[in-house]
């Protein structure tokens, strides 16, 4: 028996919050006395597979089909049901992201399995099998016991650690037959968005909303976020005012994003721009507002107008760089 986890990919490169799942597996697997296998979807390469015994997976089931460079949510569901009854595995890992989404339902209702949704804690497996997770848009939690013998978890991203092990995997090639109506969506073309950092998979987070005044004062923000080597994020009525392209808003309609660091600049903070962003470990704001209500959420705040404040903190970041080469 073995706990599997599905590892996400772009372009035959692993994503690095797939090591933040198999740290979570490995834990669950030490509780419970099992192994962790990583199931692999579409062409890797085996270094980038090998890589997953670093993080915990003693063994790795690839399903070399080039069809599934591309999520296809039946496909993938098929896969993981077919790694599961091989492995003989009562639980099921996946992120709780696009890909997640898609596919973790379909196999829980195809095994009859219960699932939870954005999970951010360990089970508690001495309640049960108890598991922690927000709801009402991240305003309060609840703890879920999945009560079913099969169990499928989707983890909130960058949650966890991703801690390396002095370990290796066995690969092993797993052959799932499919059906065409398996691959009845066909993916035409992939936009791509250009950008210094990636925000779903970003540590480090500079947002700006209605106090940068302007798109034209976004160079300063952005010229922030090049010293950390952040991502750059805003807030709704910044993207429904077309400063801003819509992939970067963040928010209870957006994105959700859970940095180390998130730096609000010039938000005020409604509580639907915190659903997206209250699972930051630091939050920073810079508001002019000494009542913004975001400040009440924030770790460290700075009153003061951004236009100032923001080419002084970069210069600062710029200076410590520097010294610290």
């Amino acid at each position: 028996m073995s706990v599997i986890v599905l590892i996400e990919h772009t372009g035959g490169t692993i994503k690095k919050k797939n090591f933040e799942a198999l740290h979570y597996a490995a834990h669950i697997a030490k509780q419970t006395g099992t192994a962790v296998t990583a199931l692999v979807l579409g062409t890797v390469a085996a270094a980038e597979m090998e890589s997953l015994g670093e993080y915990g997976a003693q063994k790795v089931l690839h399903v070399a089909d080039s069809r599934l460079n591309e999520l296809h949510a039946r496909a993938y569901a098929g896969a993981v049901i077919a790694a599961a009854q091989k492995e003989g595995s009562k639980i099921i890992i996946t992120l709780h992201d696009i890909g997640g989404r898609m596919v973790a339902p379909r196999v829980a209702v195809k095994l009859g399995a219960g699932l939870v949704a954005g999970a951010l804690s360990y089970p508690d497996t001495e309640k049960g099998f108890v598991i922690k997770k927000a709801v009402f848009s991240g305003k309060a939690f609840a703890y879920v016991n999945i009560l079913s013998d099969i169990k499928v978890i989707m983890l909130m991203p960058n949650t966890f650690p991703a801690a390396k092990i002095q370990g290796k995997a066995v690969i092993e090639q797993l052959d799932v037959s499919f059906g065409e109506e398996d691959f009845g969506v066909k993916v035409k073309a992939v936009n791509k968005v250009t950008g210094e950092v990636a925000l779903a998979d970003a540590e480090l987070v500079v947002s700006g909303g209605r106090g940068m005044k302007g798109p034209e004062n976004w160079g300063i923000l952005e010229e922030l976020a090049k010293e950390l080597g952040a991502a750059t994020a805003c807030s709704r009525p910044v993207a429904d005012s077309h400063w801003r392209p819509h992939h970067e808003h963040v928010g209870q309609t957006g994105g959700t994003v859970r940095p180390n660091l998130y730096i609000a600049v010039g938000i005020s903070g409604a509580i639907q721009h915190l659903a997206g962003v209250n699972g930051s470990k630091i939050i920073v704001v810079i508001n002019k507002d000494p009542e913004a209500p975001f400040f009440k959420a924030a770790n460290y705040g700075v009153v003061g107008d951004a236009m100032e404040i923001l080419p002084r903190l970069t210069a600062a970041v710029r200076k410590f760089k520097q010294q610290h080469k």
